[in-house]
């Protein structure tokens, strides 16, 4: 099965059908958010750090850094933001921009092994984003659409996924480092948005042998209580195949879901993630006595 290798200059992680479920923190955007952008743009990266540091201990296995601010400088800022949260936190990066000069900027600053946020099936952007990925070692997010823009059917999504993972094979880029975006859209606008991603998922899993990814929050946009919406979306769909999401780790609803997944998943082997997670903390009296137990076995063996 596909593994999909990424890394900082301190940490690697697997991102893989039989591994722990990938979050992707996804709180370093200004996308929608103009007290962050407004900072940004001005050189303040307080935000930034802040973000990068709760995402991390929210259990972030990665984070996402994107600089998308209209009228300014994106390359210049988009590699300060790594450079900063790399000086931060050990986890590894997606370098996220649809301006492919900003990408590059990104890939030069960064120091291991990155996942480039992204690539469609469109031809101009095959051909301006696939050689950057050859170049600088990285691994790719590739969106199941094309010119002809985002089809209903999950099977012409999973034709331009495989496309692009035969255009990244022409590039010399191998399958293990192109991570599928299926496109999740809004099940409250798309009765059969669930249904749709499930399917293609399946056939990314079982046909291509690549790992998925997605932007989490979509499905649940425009409805109420959108945590249990998107925590049983990402249990149900790491059922179906899906191995990362790029998502807000510090909504602990849905963390939990994906903890429950990766051990009924077996992928959480004698539920030790969960249970250091959840196990309630000893009386401080039982705490003691273990402890003095622990003491004295040590003392004994020394």
């Amino acid at each position: 099965m596909a593994r999909t290798v990424v890394s900082s200059k301190k940490k690697t992680v697997v991102i893989g059908y039989n591994q722990p479920f990938c979050v992707i923190g996804e709180r370093i955007n200004p996308t929608g958010r103009k007290k962050l952008a407004a900072e940004m743009a001005a050189g303040d990266f307080s935000t930034v750090e802040a973000d990068a540091a709760a995402q991390v201990e929210a259990g972030a296995a990665m984070l996402d850094v994107n600089a998308g601010i209209p009228l300014a400088d994106e390359p210049a800022i988009l590699a300060q933001s790594i450079k900063l949260v790399q000086s931060l936190v050990e986890v590894p990066l997606s370098i996220d921009s649809s301006i492919v000069a900003a990408l590059e900027s990104g890939l030069e600053v960064y120091e291991g092994k990155a996942l480039v946020n992204s690539v469609t099936g469109e031809e101009d952007r095959l051909e301006a984003v696939l050689p950057l990925v050859k170049k600088y070692g990285a691994a790719v997010v590739a969106i199941s659409n094309d010119e002809t823009g985002i089809s209903e059917d999950p099977d012409v999504r999973f034709e331009v996924a495989k496309k692009i993972v035969g255009r990244a094979q022409d590039h010399g880029i191998p399958k293990e480092d192109v991570v599928v975006d299926p496109l999740v859209m809004p099940i409250g606008a798309m009765g059969t948005a669930g249904k749709q991603v499930f399917r293609l998922l399946d056939r990314l899993h079982r046909e291509l042998d690549v790992n998925t990814t997605c932007g989490a929050s979509n499905i649940s946009f425009g409805l109420p209580n959108r945590r249990v919406m998107n925590g049983v979306f990402l249990a149900m769909s790491s059922g179906f195949g899906m191995t990362s999401a790029i998502m807000n780790p510090l909504h602990e609803e849905d963390m939990g879901c994906i903890r429950a997944s990766d051990v009924l998943m077996h992928r959480d082997l004698n539920c030790r993630s969960w249970i250091k997670k959840y196990r309630e903390p000893l009386p401080d009296a039982a705490a003691g006595i273990r402890g003095e137990r622990r003491r004295r076995r040590v003392a004994a063996t020394a």
